[in-house]
């Protein structure tokens, strides 16, 4: 799920093809949004176009005559053509530098190879003017697949990865490190597999994977490499140039008959001059802060187990977690320094999973939230972490009937509970029950299933407390039409602010909100609001309507430019347009002090005191006056004062065996667990565990206050078992009952065979279905069942979607 808020290096990846014209979404890997450039009239020209005003915001919250804006907005409205390009990918090099490159690609399959060409295009000005800089990578097809791999920070780095010969013994790329001024040619000794990767801490040194998984770096950017190790499948940077990787003993290969293999995971600390084995039977690793998680085979080569280290592989614990099989899957939603999120998949085709969260070691896990959605066939999951609010988090869960429901946590997955529905709204008409009307936020499963959802929820950590989703009010997440819905306090009360689905962003900071309504019928009208869309202008930047593909910002919502992408429908081919908006020329005013009013975080929720304690302290913003008519800034910052709680309940999450029932505070024992003792195995030794149900949340401030007794007892015994010792006697309770079993099972098949011919006579044979409510059984028919989600190891040769390593989700 990509971020275009992220600290360091920004980029929009836009790829479109030109019979699809489909937008990826600013959540998938590289920040994909679409556009296609073509050849036409000068780039940077501006146009003149009317502007058809709505309302303007007002400090009593209502919306008063529009102001005058037509014209200085049509004098910083730039038109950009280009030439015919079936792709197209666009990224920013650098933060705030307004460099931006352009690569367009051309590809005309012939009968037996196929031609293709690329063209480089480079901005200094936020995209509002473009050069051709083609000749400076010799007009060489570049392989879009690749992207523009760039440096970290700001440090003017780009790696364009060339086609070339298929009897050409090495690739190709060409290199810049000034912003793309100029490049420099380099014959690789290899054929890449991956993108390249840069060492985030040494921009000068990078990695990448072969063809036959071969690990080659590079310590001077590109110009020379060296082979460090073989039969590599997954590799990444630690701290401290650090590189870590798993490595299988079968040659050329990571991946057999659509089964992951068996790996070691090992470390270099010297750039591949010795390497020390860590783990062996690894499936998937992934690095989270000062977390090292493994899932690793168990003896039987049949289950999983979540290892744990927090000294680079040094030393490991057994998470303490169900173990999953080869039909299940772990996924790290979410982790910090803190604690870590994951996902653990339930057994058989459920479509859902448990979510749990660890302590501040990552070994000790509790329940989270149960029946949570995440397909296993498409690895769709609606888990959204809302950056604008720190502790709030957003996601799916799958009901009894098949129905999905948004919920809610203002506390790191403390407790969850239903979205408050917006008061400007009704109960949707196909809701069965009124009394349990809430907002259902649309999100990756929604727009996985070829709904009208152009965009998931976004959210930026400089917009404080800003949250844009689309949504429907019901007792269930609707299939009608969404609508567009804003908070602007983190997700405590939502206001519909536009009707239909829209494309969207966030510029200056939040200052400005800018959309566009999606339409398979041609458009020429934004929409932007300066007071958190309770009010919104309409601009014509055009005066002849195109087909709309999507806009585009710059990452980090700090700039007040941005793109409207489409195209005009030609007889031979589409003609491509960018219209560059420049909006700081009608904000011109810099915000002063008397433009900002204090906000107290976390205070706006009605069932609960007003008191804005969450995660043991509270913190008050100076947040933008929605009537205040100026700019933040690219170098504003969000000021805050926070001050310690005293501990409360809401302070504590459910400890290890014990759970919260969804919208309740109470810690109730796990019905399976109760009666046994509570046995962990931490570093080695066991330990018994006295609590009443409850433990901090990891990073929580509080002082004082209730503090629930927990005590972790050593108990000088030795513990092997990758099994939690709690999970293991409840196995052996089941087995010891198995062979009483066998007989009831077999009557109950039969019973059930029965039964499922008669459900097959009565709805197949008679022309009927069954119908689910917006079911999670709407997978796609061709997908394999026994595919391993999110994997990036795949046979040589075989084209695959690029994530990250199995069992885990993307962070970013």
């Amino acid at each position: 799920m990509g971020s275009l808020g992220r600290t360091g290096l920004r980029a929009l990846w836009l790829l479109l093809s030109v019979c699809s014209a489909r937008a990826l979404l600013p959540s998938e890997p590289r920040d994909g949004r679409s556009l296609v450039w073509q050849r036409g009239a000068p780039l940077g020209s501006r146009v003149r176009r009317s502007a058809v005003p709505d309302k303007s915001p007002s400090s009593d919250g209502t919306c008063r005559p529009p102001m005058a804006f037509q014209d200085v907005l049509e004098k910083e409205t730039h038109l950009g053509k280009f030439d015919p390009s079936g792709e197209l990918s666009l990224v920013w090099v650098g933060d705030g530098t307004g460099v931006i490159l352009v690569l367009t690609t051309y590809e005309i399959p012939l009968i037996i190879i196929s031609y293709g060409q690329s063209k480089l295009y480079r901005s200094e000005d936020y995209g509002k003017t473009f050069e051709d800089i083609t000749s400076l990578i010799n007009n060489t097809y570049i392989r879009t697949e690749f992207g523009m791999g760039l440096g970290p920070e700001n440090s003017g780095k780009v790696v364009l990865v060339a086609d070339v010969s298929g009897g050409s013994t090495g690739g190709l790329i060409f290199r810049s490190s000034d912003f793309a001024q100029t490049f420099a040619r380099t014959d690789l000794p290899f054929h890449p597999l991956r993108p390249v990767s840069y060492n985030p801490e040494d921009s000068k040194c990078l990695m990448l994977i072969s063809v036959h998984y071969d690990l080659w770096i590079s310590k001077d950017f590109g110009e020379s490499w060296e082979l460090i190790h073989k039969s590599v499948c997954s590799a990444k940077w630690g701290p401290e140039n650090m590189i870590l990787i798993t490595t299988t003993s079968v040659n050329e290969t990571c991946y057999l008959s659509g089964m992951a293999l068996s790996l070691t995971m090992k470390r270099t600390s010297d750039y591949g001059k010795t390497f020390k084995a860590l783990k062996e039977h690894v499936h998937s690793f992934g690095l989270w802060g000062r977390f090292l998680l493994a899932s690793v085979m168990e003896e039987d080569r049949i289950k999983r187990k979540i290892h744990v280290s927090q000294d680079h592989g040094d030393t490991w614990n057994v998470a303490q977690l169900p173990s999953v099989t080869h039909e299940q899957f772990y996924s790290v939603l979410a982790a910090n320094d803190d604690m870590v999120f994951i996902h653990v998949d339930d057994e058989g085709d459920t479509g859902c999973g448990t979510i749990y969260t660890s302590d501040d070691r990552g070994i000790v896990y509790s329940k989270s939230l149960e029946r949570h959605l995440y397909t296993k066939t498409g690895g769709e999951t609606d888990f959204t972490n809302v950056t604008s609010l720190r502790g709030v988090f957003i996601t799916s869960v799958l009901s009894e009937d098949n129905s999905i429901h948004s919920v809610i946590s203002f506390d790191r997955g403390g407790e969850w509970s239903p979205i408050n529905k917006p008061e400007n709204t009704e109960c949707d008409s196909t809701a069965k029950d009124k009394a349990k009307c809430s907002l259902h936020i649309h999100a990756q499963y929604s727009m996985s299933q070829n709904l009208a959802v152009p965009l998931p929820p976004l959210s930026e950590p400089n917009a404080i407390g800003i949250v844009i989703a689309h949504g429907s009010v019901g007792d269930a997440v609707s299939v009608a039409n969404p609508n567009v819905y804003l908070s602007d306090d983190g997700g405590y009360s939502w206001t519909r602010v536009l009707r239909g689905p829209h494309h969207y962003a966030i510029l200056d900071s939040g200052g400005l909100i800018v959309a566009i309504q999606q339409s398979e019928m041609p458009v020429n009208t934004i929409k932007f609001s300066t007071d958190e869309g309770q009010c919104w202008f309409f601009y014509n930047f055009s005066k002849d309507p195109l087909m709309f593909t999507g806009l585009a910002s710059e990452p980090g919502a700090r700039s007040l430019n941005v793109t409207v992408w489409g195209y005009q429908p030609g007889f031979l081919h589409r003609i491509w347009l960018s219209y560059t908006i420049d909006f700081a020329v009608l904000l011109k005013q810099s915000c002063e002090n008397e433009d900002y009013t204090p906000w107290l975080a976390h205070s706006t929720d009605p069932g609960a005191p007003s008191d804005g304690c969450v995660l043991g302290y509270k913190e008050q913003y100076q947040r933008l006056k929605k009537s205040s008519m100026c700019q933040n800034g690219r170098d504003y910052l969000v000021g805050r004062e926070s001050v310690n709680c005293s501990c409360t309940l809401d302070d504590y999450m459910c400890d290890f065996g014990y759970f919260r029932k969804e919208n309740d505070s109470t810690c109730l024992e796990q019905p399976e667990l109760q009666g046994h003792e509570l046995d962990l195995c931490i570093n080695g030794e066991e330990e018994k565990l006295t609590t009443k149900g409850y433990r901090k949340i990891p990073g929580d401030k509080c002082t004082g206050g209730i503090n629930p007794v927990r005590q972790e007892l050593d108990m000088k015994k030795k513990c092997t078992n990758d099994l939690p010792d709690i999970y293991q006697k409840t196995q052996e309770k089941s087995a010891t009952s198995s062979v009483a079993l066998i007989l009831s099972v077999v009557v109950v098949l039969l019973v059930a065979v029965a039964a499922a011919i008669m459900i097959v006579k009565k709805y197949i044979c008679g022309g009927r279905f069954l119908v689910h409510r917006y079911s999670v059984l709407r997978q796609h028919v061709d997908t394999q069942g026994d595919e391993h989600l999110d994997t990036n190891i795949v046979e040589s040769g075989r084209r695959s979607g690029y994530h990250d390593d199995s069992d885990e989700d993307l962070l970013e």
